[in-house]
């Protein structure tokens, strides 16, 4: 499997990477050697294997997914919550340690790695596409982060090991999306079939015509972030997108392959967002907004997606479904957007397990957890979607009028079928009937003035398991409509809008820093909005 051929090096390139570039840095400052020489950059480290390292780490890496999805934005969009790690994103307890955590694990580690991989493969003609891969991850990589937190250091980031950067401004996230589109366009106009073979590519194994795609989809995606910004702009970029080729079917979804691996902190070949969600004797539950909305539209989903479990096994995975037994008693029961799991306590009831046995049916048992396919250790992590480029082209159509191909019904109808079918990429994962397909889609028609909520969603629902984008489309549309989070312990009465800056940015680079806040509106709260998130 190709992830082992990355994994069998792991103390190189997973923990001695990073470190190996400090070292280089580190030694450089008593030996300045040749002056034609870079005396702090290493002349052979390749950049095949840095793309490997950005790849991996995005899904693999279990402290970022725990902050960023677990313990954040999932709940905050009201995908998931109930349990203590839930509560800072379900009722807006403000933790500023956790929201500086991707910004602090990820910037001197993938984001240093890919700007530095594609400095080393600029201009060279043996390494072109090559390039144009890392320009595209580059984007996508500083998309999330923009898109959390607002300005970020951009055109000097990563450079500061290399240049003497020590403080590296804070580009406007604004000129930081207009760069997107000209790196995503240039890089997919880059793409070259007969150029170079990348051969360790862990998203599309090499495949240039499916990485132009993902580009052009990438594209998409962002351009529509802008709708309330700058229409004008988003509609402009989502043409460029569409004309220049979207994905076009599920198999060109792009997602990453994980093995079955229980990740910690540093082994990132499992999934590091199951690893989050799993390694709780008490997992996470999914969302009453969320089983709701899926349970009104009879959609065929919440079956295979909500399930019941046994709770009193430490390892999530030797828990016995008890689904059939509880949903008779109690149908589909998640938490209340403003409740723990012990909160609206129920009643225990005896059922009869399929060994013949007796078990009493808890409180917590009793309140539905994702399904153990979605949260394997060998899940694959959906990146980008196909039925996300539908979703996106229905909104689009919606907003800018016939300029994509097709009418609005016919991208939403199979954002839908994209959006069931892709379950089926999960190990165990369900497969379903094209009557079961079609019966949804007559069960959630475009109704008339509310095909924008309508649309979204459904992109909502199919955005399960990526909490950042369920945020960011969340905070483009506002839909779904969530209800109030609200407690005793919240400390806002409003969702929030982005994360916070870590304190080390603070400390460490204090005039960008400042200027960034001021650009906020003079104060760093996650209550402020980012540049394309301008309230209506």
């Amino acid at each position: 499997m190709k992830v082992m051929k990355l994994i069998t090096t792991q103390q190189y390139i997973g923990r001695g990477l990073v470190t190996l570039l400090f070292v280089m840095l580190l030694s450089a400052c008593s030996d300045f050697g040749d002056t034609n020489i870079d005396p702090v950059r290493s002349s052979n480290l390749d950049p095949e294997k840095q793309l490997n390292l950005v790849q991996l780490g995005y899904s693999g890496g279990l402290g970022v997914n725990e902050r960023v999805s677990v313990m954040l934005t999932m709940p905050m969009v009201q995908q998931i919550g109930g349990i203590w790690a839930n509560r800072y994103g379900q009722f807006y307890i403000e933790n500023k340690p956790y929201m500086g955590y991707l910004w602090e694990n990820t910037f001197n580690a993938q984001l240093l790695n890919i700007v530095d991989a594609v400095e080393r493969t600029d201009g060279k003609e043996d390494q072109t596409n090559l390039n144009a891969i890392c320009r595209i991850m580059k984007v996508y990589l500083f998309a999330r982060f923009t898109d959390l937190y607002g300005d970020i250091p951009y055109t000097e980031a990563g450079k500061g090991y290399f240049e003497g950067i020590v403080r590296p401004v804070y580009d406007r996230q604004e000129d930081i999306y207009h760069d997107f589109f000209r790196e995503l366009s240039e890089a997919s106009e880059q793409l070259d079939p007969s150029a170079d073979n990348v051969e360790n590519d862990f998203f599309y194994d090499g495949n240039i015509e499916a990485w132009k795609k993902f580009a052009n989809s990438l594209h998409l995606r962002l351009a529509m972030r802008l709708v309330k910004a700058d229409p004008q702009l988003a509609r402009e970029e989502a043409r460029k997108a569409y004309e220049a080729g979207l994905l076009q079917n599920n198999a060109e979804t792009c997602m990453m392959q994980h093995e079955n691996v229980q990740n910690d902190y540093t082994d990132i070949r499992g999934n590091g967002l199951s690893a989050a969600l799993n390694q709780s004797s008490e997992p996470s539950r999914l969302s009453n907004t969320l089983v709701d909305i899926m349970r009104e539209s009879n959609d065929p989903r919440l079956a295979e997606m909500a399930k019941y479990y046994t709770t009193y096994e430490y390892r999530p995975f030797d828990r016995i479904d008890i689904t059939e037994e509880v949903r008779a008693v109690v149908g589909y029961t998640g938490v209340n957007s403003n409740e723990y799991l012990w909160d609206n306590w129920k009643g225990s009831f005896e059922i009869t397990l399929p060994s013949g046995e007796t078990h009493v049916v808890t409180n917590n048992e009793q309140k539905i957890q994702p399904a153990n396919f979605l949260i394997a250790n060998n899940a694959p992590y959906l990146h980008l979607t196909y039925a996300e480029v539908e979703f996106l082209l229905a909104d689009a159509t919606l907003r800018f009028g016939q300029e994509f191909g097709e009418s609005a019904q016919i991208h939403y109808e199979k954002g839908i079928r994209a959006a069931l079918e892709q379950l089926s990429f999960f190990p165990d994962g369900p497969t379903f009937t094209e009557t079961q397909i079609s019966d949804f889609i007559q069960s959630v028609p475009l109704l008339p003035g509310r095909e924008l909520e309508v649309v979204n969603t459904q992109l909502w629902i199919a955005l399960f398991l990526n909490g950042p984008e369920a945020f960011a489309n969340w905070r483009r549309t506002g839909y779904p409509v969530l209800p109030s989070s609200v407690t005793s312990e919240s400390t806002t009465t409003e969702t929030p809008r982005r994360l916070v800056y870590p304190l080390t940015e603070q400390e460490q680079n204090a005039t960008n820093y400042q200027e960034a806040v001021d650009r906020l509106g003079g104060q760093d709260s996650w209550n402020a909005r980012v540049w394309w998130d301008v309230e209506q």
